[in-house]
């Protein structure tokens, strides 16, 4: 973590020179939009210096968000007291961690988590199952780019988004959404050009809270 921490450091606190800028992903927007999609709680997952839950939690929602980076988080916090929002903000290596017995969110975000797939896949897999009855699960990431292609994100294989495996890690939750593309990006210093990539959204069966 000592390089997401050295990346988060060197880089600004202006929109422009924040690292993936200082809004949230347009999928994550998308999928708020929805006129089924209604949670009143979210995990984000891998929330860096907070463009996504600190968005999310300006829209009424109870955000916990979870990053290993120490540096980030820091950052994080202090946009949310710029934005006037308060988020629960978790420290943590996602190989480990774990929430506690009986707690439960209407939705899981997993927003370009940048991590060996066996850490990816195991957060996902304990995150899922700490959804709330009826409750989402939202992912996009950087995907092969395919024979020939190029694509913005990691050059490592193994840090890149396979459906296939995501949704192996995740039997039991009802597709709404999966599918690759190419999107353009422009989010931040490192987020900027044309990138294949994964989204999925899934839900969990039974009823959500009214």
């Amino acid at each position: 973590m000592k390089d997401w921490n050295t990346r988060y450091a060197k880089a600004g606190t202006e929109p422009d020179t924040r690292l993936f800028g200082d809004q949230p992903c347009e999928y994550l927007r998308e999928v708020m939009a929805r006129s089924d999609f209604r949670p009143r709680s979210a995990l984000c997952l891998a929330d860096g210096d907070g463009r996504n839950g600190g968005w999310l939690a300006e829209q009424g929602l109870a955000v916990t968000a979870i990053d290993a980076s120490s540096v980030a988080t820091e950052l994080a916090l202090a946009h949310d007291t710029a934005r006037g929002v308060t988020v629960e903000r978790i420290v943590d290596d996602l190989a480990t961690w774990s929430p506690p017995p009986g707690r439960t969110w209407d939705a899981v975000f997993l927003m370009y988590l940048q991590c060996e797939a066996a850490v990816r896949l195991h957060a996902t897999r304990t995150a899922a199952a700490a959804l709330a009855p009826g409750g989402w699960f939202v992912a996009e990431g950087f995907a092969p780019a395919g024979a020939g292609g190029r694509s913005l994100g990691p050059e490592d294989p193994d840090l890149l988004y396979e459906l296939g495996d995501l949704l192996d890690a995740l039997p039991g939750l009802e597709i709404m959404e999966a599918l690759k593309g190419r999107i353009r990006v422009n989010e931040g210093l490192r987020h900027r050009g044309e990138a294949r990539i994964a989204r999925l959204l899934l839900r969990r069966p039974g009823a959500a809270p009214e």
